[in-house]
């Protein structure tokens, strides 16, 4: 696809990466804000997402400060010998106890709760961090990268799916009723916003979704 037009007068891009697969990202677990390492599919994922979004020339790369984002970003900061800013920020919803759950024994201790969580309705997760909050530090920690862009430069996040997608839907200013028409990210999967010159968003610039899940 052709660089937006919103680009080349001078707005800026972000663009958004979930992290590779981990080894519970296939066995179906719950990982939140525990520890994980990418596996073997994993690496590799991120070792071709890297060098693709290297060409869209990144003046910025910033990462949540967890294993499997911090092993994602490496091939991509390798590949643009960019500095990479860790920020805690960009981790995952805590989702308490029910970490390190796989599905089936969260389904066989709390069917609603599980059921709640499939559909990304996470206030409905007892100990889960509320929605709110995440949204906020999402917001918070994504304007500031943006501000810290100049024109036309694009700055990339390596962040977590559901903090990705509560992310997007309160950057483009939709309502949170639609964050549940988004489908969840793949592992891999990224999303680009571009700014454009119609006002401003709760982040700071109005952006417009120009890919959501483009996996290369």
């Amino acid at each position: 696809m052709s660089a937006p037009s919103a680009g080349a007068a001078g707005g800026r891009t972000l663009v958004l990466v979930r992290h590779g697969r981990t080894a519970w990202n296939h066995e179906g677990r719950v990982q939140g804000q525990l520890d994980v390492s990418l596996d073997d599919h994993g690496r590799e994922q991120a070792a071709r997402v890297g060098p693709v979004v290297a060409a869209m020339a990144p003046s910025l790369v910033w990462c949540s400060d967890l294993a499997r984002t911090r092993e994602t970003v490496a091939p991509l900061a390798a590949a643009t010998g960019l500095p990479v800013v860790y920020d805690k920020r960009l981790r995952e919803f805590y989702f308490g106890e029910c970490e390190g759950w796989s599905h089936a024994e969260f389904e066989a201790r709390d069917a609603v709760a599980f059921q709640a969580l499939r559909r990304g309705d996470y206030d409905r997760v007892p100990a889960a961090e509320p929605t709110a909050v995440v949204r906020e530090r999402m917001v918070e920690v994504l304007g500031e990268l943006l501000a810290a862009l100049g024109p036309g430069q694009t700055g990339v996040a390596v962040s977590h799916g559901a903090a990705i997608r509560v992310a997007t839907v309160a950057l483009l200013g939709w309502p949170d009723a639609l964050t549940h028409t988004l489908r969840g990210l793949d592992n891999g999967g990224r999303v680009e916003l571009v700014e454009t010159s119609e006002g401003t968003g709760p982040g700071g610039p109005a952006l417009r979704l120009q890919a959501y899940n483009r996996t290369v």
